[in-house]
């Protein structure tokens, strides 16, 4: 029937509250074939909505199965992706960060209309009302990862958090110790229940929820090996082995003798402390009985940890770093100690050694280390005198010759390559004037270009005799030694004979 739209073209109407109202039949994230309407207060306005839609649905992007909101969309976010497949404590900071700000800055938003400017305003809006640099770069990762799992589902098509600007932030370096300040703290803490612990965090740079994770099956020592495979972590009011913080931390470290020392000593206090506890042990069974316990057999507090080794800094004067900081001093150790970087990496577990180059630090002493192997490579003069670079292509004796100096006696050259070597640098300019400006400011033998050239074939001549000669003496070498043989005229080619020479030589 004229006038009527095809199927799937949609409508486009006027509703009896003055506002624009267009429907058309479109595939939805759910999967199913729906009937959405969209609103506007002009019919331009409606007709411009509808064009941006049908042409989503043949690219193949669905639209939403409902119009979300932000605040029930980040609710729908955390229980479904966060919850679900991230670790706790990853899901314990997401929650708080929704609920303390992005909700109530952005959760009247619509989902769909969350434009730039509007994050913009909202991440401004907390800086200038006193938030840190670094908890707006924290709030905007959540909302980036937030949205981010939007646009994986097909909700959005772009990720808005991503192109706001945010102030200026430099995350402080981690605080760590050099090696006689670990001496020191290892003497001080010698006489401390968590000492073999204290060992391990430094000497594989181990994380705390790690070494607290540590089973004696994890350590085998009849193959000198010590195993990470889990840590301890408090999540929800109660202490519970969790996975490894990346797939990469999960790793093999070889039992070196000081770790074998501390945990026979361990095993021995945790043997007297089983039999002091007798029915009140709160431990596991034996393959699965945690290394580091209480004298109760409980997992080691974190917090409890730190206490212990803060006390032992503040009580000897050492500088105060974190416990984390025995992490960067281990990496900044192997650093120190020329060990490659790839190396570094698989003994800390990182899944980048990019993340790597963040643990190793430089302090002053290496920096003059390196400079000072700059300073006597690049000022000092070498032990022969001669500090002219040579490039890879060069022989010695090609040396000699482009510094103005004949060849020393047992090279291959001769007087007259030498000669000639020395002139076809001048030619090109030499090769330490290599791509400079006019050549023939640094000539050697002076004259004109024709003279030059003269010399060259001079040197070849006399070069191209002694050749001669060579032959012509090897053959009369041959013809007198056989019987009945004379000596007959040997016709050289007139090419090989200097001019003014005769053509036969006897």
């Amino acid at each position: 029937m004229a006038g009527r739209n095809a199927n799937g073209e949609g409508s486009v109407y006027r509703r009896q509250d003055g506002r624009w109202e267009g429907a058309f039949y479109a595939r939805t994230t759910g999967g199913q074939r729906k009937r959405v309407r969209i609103y506007a207060g002009s019919r331009a306005e409606v007709q411009r909505k509808l064009t941006s839609l049908k042409t989503r649905q043949a690219q193949g992007i669905p639209v939403a199965d409902k119009a979300w909101r932000v605040a029930a969309y980040l609710d729908y976010w955390l229980a479904h992706a966060v919850q679900l497949r991230r670790r706790p404590l990853t899901y314990r900071r997401h929650e708080a960060v929704t609920r303390l700000y992005l909700k109530p800055g952005l959760g009247r938003h619509s989902l769909e209309g969350l434009s730039v400017l509007t994050v913009q305003e909202f991440l401004d809006n907390l800086y200038q009302a006193g938030q840190s640099p670094a908890s707006i770069h924290q709030i905007r990762k959540v909302l980036s990862a937030a949205l981010t799992y939007a646009v994986r589902t097909e909700l959005l098509t772009r990720n808005v958090a991503r192109l706001v600007e945010l102030p200026n932030y430099r995350a402080r370096e981690a605080e760590y110790w050099n090696a006689a300040e670990v001496h020191r703290f290892l003497q001080a803490a010698a006489s401390d229940p968590l000492y073999p612990l204290f060992v391990l965090l430094i000497l594989y740079g181990l994380r705390s929820g790690e070494a607290r994770g540590l089973r004696w099956r994890d350590v085998d020592f009849a193959r000198g090996e010590l195993r990470i495979r889990q840590q301890v972590q408090r999540i929800d009011g109660a202490m519970r082995a969790v996975e490894l913080k990346t797939a990469t931390s999960s790793r093999d470290e070889p039992l070196l003798a000081t770790a074998v020392a501390v945990l026979n000593e361990r095993r021995e206090q945790q043997a007297t402390d089983r039999l002091a506890a007798g029915t009140g042990w709160a431990g596991t069974s034996e393959g699965n009985e945690l290394v580091f316990t209480t004298r109760s057999g409980r997992p080691i507090e974190a917090r409890n940890v730190y206490r212990s080794f803060r006390r032992i800094c503040e009580h000897h004067g050492l500088s105060r770093i974190t416990l984390h900081g025995l992490r960067h001093t281990n990496a900044t150790t192997q650093k120190d100690l020329q060990v490659h970087a790839r190396d570094i990496q698989a003994v800390l577990g990182h899944s980048d050694v990019r993340m790597t180059g963040l643990y190793t630090h430089v302090d002053i002493a290496s920096k003059r280390q390196a400079l000072t192997k700059v300073e006597q490579h690049l000022f000092q003069q070498p032990a022969d005198g001669n500090d002219r670079p040579r490039c890879r292509q060069e022989q010695p004796s090609d040396h000699f010759a482009a510094a103005g100096r004949r060849p020393p006696p047992g090279t291959k050259k001769s007087a007259d390559l030498w000669q000639v070597g020395a002139l076809f640098n001048d030619l090109s300019g030499g090769s330490s004037q290599t791509r400079t400006g006019d050549t023939r400011l640094f000539s050697k033998t002076g004259g004109s270009a024709l003279a030059r050239v003269n010399l060259v074939r001079e040197v070849a001549r006399s070069q191209t005799r002694v050749h001669v000669l060579g032959v012509v003496a090897v053959s009369l070498a041959v013809s007198v030694s056989e019987p009945g043989s004379q000596i007959t005229a040997i016709q050289m080619p007139p090419t090989a004979i200097h001019p003014g020479q005769p053509g036969l030589y006897c």
